[in-house]
């Protein structure tokens, strides 16, 4: 149909709109490389896990389609590909337009064509002293097998042939990468001037290989395949966390997906590394810019003294419904309190958990962990609380993509201290936003529940906007524990009145409430829904938006991401409108409201509007009913629809137009929202703590 957009194609545009502020000049400079590193680092987890995902469909059934486009896995993948290589000269181009600004700035990145004759003799000193003898050369042949490559590391690749009279045509293979030498190489051509490691061990190939003859060169990398079924696989010897540690293993040698080249290679040697490496043709891309830019970090980090080349520095401040020297915990049964990250500070959350570890009154702690900081401040304060004898329930979920070893360490760490942890139920993610306080007053039960919209994680607290809820509301607090004591018997639960819990009563009520709206506008009123979501590909959910826009109701849509249904199709989507904001800080906060605004009823939730999170997941949203909360959220969602500087309108055809200020004011939302915690935060400074 029309009005539906293919999952993966939208998640190509989100990465076009990250490649945009990499080439917008009206970013600084160093933030510009920090978008173009994030592009690169998107696609290659959109290779590992999503076009790891199509190869895999496609092997197992050819005919199979998308349900919103009726595409096969390989119509997916044409397409895809078709798109990767469009959006990656526009990235080679960027990167040119940075470097040459960053030559401004007084650094360069040189190759061995454009450094004098002295630089070039301590480069040879230094690679035959300092990296020769690190590197492990090998040459392919009977008795030595083409070395396994591993995920995303650079690789020299040497076309040899034999120094006889029959000559034969091998292949050298160096890897690049590795703890043991730097990525940069100062290079004493003058200050501020670098070579890259793999270009320095590619020209002097010929040294690693004396007896053969090189006849070409290149720079290769590969890109598994990590798309892992961890419950497909279960191992009933091992236990749940052994089995992930298993898992990992297994994914770091899944097939390769996809080749990059940085350099044009003879087409024959392509095809036997193709061969090697059971790959397609279409498979490999070959670049004139480096294979990987995370090098851009220490260019920032040489700049760090320009504050023109930054954002202004901005710091999370303290929200004005907390007062210091007062207990958090009492200060929330006195009134709900909901902290936006990144401009509010995660510090009073990490000041409750704190709190409650050592308060005798606290009897249990219960959390649900999804991704967590390396230096974890709440595993910390969960630790306390079990070594204080507190009983702690701690659901660490295992299967958190990328960060399994992180969780499998922590889970350990956990455990030693004596809190009860399991590891999520079969099938299933836990992914919600969940934390109980179980405290007792003259021997009866009295709960603190905390929900957010994003993870417990200090680092991504300033980095990303995400939503925490802290409230008294026993309500609620018994819901919570019913979803707990569900997870720890490894079911879910199947009814609550209050909150939204997926997988069983979270889509069935969103499709309620957007019926409620359907009413309204059927009757003759008002009806609005506003939702604010990572992403959209719930293709029940958009049948029933596209059914309440052909009723009237106007439904408004904040979508970062992946959004698979389009606005404003004549005879379906008419009345929606759907907008995308990427800029300094990463959206990530999940906001529904139904209904206008004397009836509007507000969830924050841990659930973006797709099948995986819906259903094949337990999430949880929870209402918010104190005006004042209500009133900010509405506050938040008004000025983003306001912004003209971040923000991009969605078009009919899949298509998005970024806005420009023009001859109007610059209203960029991150900047407002921010501006105004340092207001609330100087007020509050000002009034004196009673």
């Amino acid at each position: 149909m029309q009005c539906f957009e293919n999952r993966e194609l939208s998640w190509l545009r989100f990465n076009e709109r990250v490649l945009e502020e990499a080439e917008d000049p009206r970013v600084p400079l160093c933030e510009r490389l920090s978008f173009l590193s994030i592009f690169q680092s998107n696609l290659d987890e959109f290779f590992m896990v999503r076009i790891g995902s199509l190869h895999d469909q496609m092997l197992l059934d050819q005919e199979a389609r998308d349900n919103k486009t009726l595409m096969t896995p390989r119509e997916q993948l044409d397409s895809c590909l078709l798109r990767v290589r469009e959006l990656c000269r526009r990235r080679d181009k960027t990167y040119k337009v940075l470097m040459d600004a960053l030559t401004e700035q007084g650094i360069t990145l040189v190759d061995f064509h454009s450094i004098s004759d002295e630089s070039e003799q301590y480069l040879s000193e230094l690679f035959k002293t300092e990296y020769m003898p690190l590197l492990s050369p090998s040459v392919v042949s009977k008795k030595q097998p083409f070395p396994f490559l591993n995920n995303k590391e650079i690789y020299a690749i040497a076309v040899l042939h034999t120094k006889t009279k029959a000559t034969k045509e091998r292949i050298g293979i160096v890897p690049c990468s590795g703890a043991a030498f730097p990525r940069l190489i100062e290079v004493p051509e003058r200050t501020g001037c670098y070579m890259l490691v793999e270009e320095l061990i590619l020209h002097y190939l010929p040294l690693l290989f004396p007896n053969y003859k090189l006849v070409s060169k290149t720079l290769a990398r590969i890109t598994r395949n990590a798309d892992i079924d961890a419950d497909a696989i279960y191992d009933e010897d091992l236990n749940y966390r052994e089995h992930m540690v298993e898992v990992i293993r297994r994914r770091r040698k899944l097939c390769p997906i996809r080749m990059e080249l940085s350099r044009q290679i003879d087409a024959a040697i392509i095809a036997k590394l193709c061969e090697q490496l059971q790959l397609d043709v279409g498979q490999v891309y070959e670049y004139d810019t480096p294979l990987d830019v995370s090098f851009f970090s220490i260019f920032s980090d040489r700049l760090r003294g320009h504050a023109d080349l930054f954002y202004a520095p901005r710091h999370p401040q303290n929200s004005p419904d907390i007062e210091d020297g007062r207990s958090i915990m009492d200060q929330i049964q006195e009134h709900d309190v909901m902290l936006h990250y990144p401009y509010q500070s995660i510090r009073p959350f990490l000041r409750m958990l704190s709190e409650a570890a050592r308060d005798p009154s606290v009897t249990a702690i219960r959390m649900t962990l999804y991704r967590l900081a390396r230096d974890s401040k709440v595993v910390e304060a969960l630790v306390e609380a079990a070594e204080n004898g507190k009983h702690v329930d701690v659901l660490v979920e295992l299967k958190a993509r990328f960060d399994e070893e992180n969780n499998i360490e922590w889970s350990r760490r956990l455990e030693r201290a004596g809190c009860h942890v399991i590891y999520g139920i079969e099938h299933l993610k836990v992914h919600s936003k969940l934390c109980l306080i179980t405290r007792t007053h003259q021997g009866r039960p009295f709960y603190i529940t905390q929900i957010g919209t994003g993870n417990y994680n200090e680092k991504t607290s300033r980095l990303y906007t995400d939503l925490c809820l802290m409230t008294a509301d026993q309500e609620i607090g018994r819901e919570a524990l019913t979803v707990f004591q569900a997870l720890l018997r490894g079911e879910t639960v199947d009814h609550v009145q209050r909150l939204l819990v997926a997988p069983h009563c979270l889509q069935d009520r969103l499709l309620d409430m957007i019926d409620g709206e359907i009413a309204h506008a059927l009757a003759g009123e008002k009806a609005q829904i506003q939702i604010k979501v990572n992403s959209l590909s719930d293709r029940v959910l958009m049948d029933k938006l596209i059914e309440a826009s052909q009723a009237g109701v106007k439904i408004d849509m904040i979508v970062r991401g992946i959004c698979c249904l389009r606005a404003g199709v004549p005879g379906y989507t008419d009345h929606i409108r759907v907008m995308s904001v990427v800029g300094r800080f990463l959206e990530h906060s999940r906001i529904y409201i139904f209904g206008t605004e004397e009836r509007a009823r507000y969830y924050i939730a841990s659930a973006d509007w797709m099948t995986r999170n819906t259903i094949r997941r337990v999430e949880v949203a929870t209402p918010v009913t104190d005006p004042a909360l209500k009133q900010r959220l509405k506050n938040v969602m008004d000025l983003m629809w306001k912004d003209n500087s971040s923000a991009r309108d969605q078009q009919p055809d899949g298509n998005y137009i970024r806005r420009m200020p023009g001859t109007n004011p610059v209203i960029n939302c991150q900047t407002i929202l921010y501006d105004e915690a340092y207001r609330m935060a100087d007020r509050q400074d000002t009034v004196p703590n009673t």
